[in-house]
């Protein structure tokens, strides 16, 4: 029987953390010998030649700490979808003026154009040809947004991911997994488009031509395939979406190509659970390991999931795959348990616990490589130093990072030949950007984020490295 994950919804904080501490072994607890081993790591990334207009770049320069962020995070999240052009020309007029855009000291292309660009926009909003100019500016400043969130997506179709993904696989020697943008279904017809779309997706990675039996996967919402997945719709939402994940399923099989079930908001995780099992329950999938879900160490219910998934999969004999990820809608967890007025949160109020909790998973899935393969989603060289520690060898688990993001971090993994690295590559066309775009710059320009102090050069590796 599975264990009730019920209970840890409402149980203390501090309680859950001292738990998940209590699990991790004297390997995972070695901090000194991670922090050195992260130090070192940092120092080959920094020591490393790096491409000029990197986005690493970009997040160092313009964090959410700063005035100059703020505005810019402003503008990509309300920009590109303002109906008319008076409204984003206020929009852009308020967040450019008064912003100094030009004061930055860079060696970086990006940065440089960036900048001169932004400080162009100001000097013309605030001239006296500001009427004539603001139609340009708002459609340069619109082409700007597309441009950023494309250093975050592979391609626009499948298509055109698949053919960058083979120059990325053939000059860097990283697996893919392509996710398909947008955002979950309103309607039937919505639903149905997205099932298409995954299909003939399928179809396409199938057909792609691969080497060494090296398997490419997909990515799949079950918010996207059917307009009422919820707890509450469960009679209707549940057996629609298990013969729906199941038909994807079946296609994905036959091309021997991974599929794995995107984690979303919590108060899905009991439905998911059900559609999950049934699933992994189907013997009709006996001999393929492709199936797989990820799930988001920022839940207290996660390490107890995982013991739920081990013991599926066992009882079924057979290998799935999970895909651990810190978690991508903690402020929308946030708020809903506020307007609630629940007794506690969901997630983990604290990044500190949310690492925490990362690392006592990580373990609990290295644990079961028999039954289950890990696929850690993380672009912290911290968090990869104590998985490489942990795992004790190289096989049977995969590091995966963002497309756009960590680049540096693995790269030095890959040319050490430590782990296996597949590349979570968004495909989509600009209009399904958006709301991705968003999310990665709220996630990695944080001020806390390691991605945004990784090559700030008044931050040492040792300060970076501690725990």
């Amino acid at each position: 029987m599975p264990a009730d994950l019920s209970p840890y919804l409402v149980m203390p904080e501090k309680e859950c953390v001292e738990a998940l501490i209590a699990s991790l072994d004297d390997g995972a607890r070695n901090k000194d010998s991670v922090s050195a081993e992260t130090a070192s790591l940092i120092r080959e990334m920094r020591a490393a030649k790096r491409k000029s207009g990197s986005i690493e770049n970009f997040f160092q320069a313009y964090s959410l700490s700063t005035q100059e962020g703020i505005a810019l995070m402003t503008l990509a999240e309300a920009l590109l979808r303002i109906p008319d052009g008076a409204t984003a020309n206020a929009l852009i007029r308020d967040k450019i003026s008064g912003t100094e855009w030009g004061g930055k000291s860079v060696d970086d292309w990006m940065l440089k154009v960036a900048g001169a660009g932004l400080s162009a926009s100001r000097n013309a909003l605030e001239g006296p040809m500001a009427r004539l100019g603001a139609p340009v500016i708002r459609k340069a400043m619109a082409e700007g947004m597309k441009i950023l969130g494309g250093q975050f997506v592979l391609g626009q179709t499948i298509g055109e991911a698949l053919k960058n993904a083979a120059v990325l696989e053939k000059e860097s020697g990283y697996l893919f997994s392509f996710d398909m943008l947008g955002e979950g279904a309103r309607t039937k017809d919505d639903a149905d488009v997205y099932m298409s779309a995954y299909e003939a997706a399928i179809e396409e990675i199938g057909h792609a031509p691969r080497k060494d039996g090296r398997n490419p996967g997909i990515s799949v919402k079950l918010s996207a395939l059917h307009p009422r997945y919820s707890f509450a719709q469960e009679p209707e939402c549940v057996p629609a979406l298990t013969a729906r994940l199941k038909a994807l399923c079946r296609k994905a099989a036959s091309y021997n190509i991974c599929l794995t079930v995107d984690a979303e908001e919590a108060d899905r995780l009991e439905t998911a659970q059900k559609i999950i099992r049934a699933v992994i329950e189907d013997v009709t999938f006996t001999g393929w390991d492709g199936f797989g879900l990820a799930v988001q160490a920022y839940e207290k219910r996660t390490h107890a999931l995982i013991g739920n998934l081990i013991e599926a999969a066992r009882a079924a004999g057979k290998r799935i795959q999970v895909r651990l990820v810190k978690g991508a809608y903690w402020d929308t967890e946030i708020k809903r348990a506020q307007m609630k007025g629940l007794e506690d949160y969901p997630v983990f109020t604290r990044k500190a616990h949310t690492d925490i909790s990362y690392l006592a998973c990580a373990q609990r899935l290295l644990q079961a490589r028999d039954c289950i393969y890990p696929m850690f989603g993380t672009h912290n060289a911290y968090t990869v130093s104590a998985i490489l520690g942990m795992a004790g060898d190289k096989g049977g688990f995969e590091f995966q990072r963002l497309f756009g993001m960590g680049d540096a971090l693995y790269d030095v993994i890959t040319g050490r030949e430590e782990a296996d690295v597949r590349i979570y590559a968004p495909v989509g066309i600009h209009r399904d950007l958006l709301p991705y775009l968003v999310r990665r710059l709220l996630e990695n320009g944080a001020n806390s984020s390691f991605v945004n102090k990784v090559f700030d050069p008044d931050v040492t590796p040792e300060e970076l490295a501690a725990d």
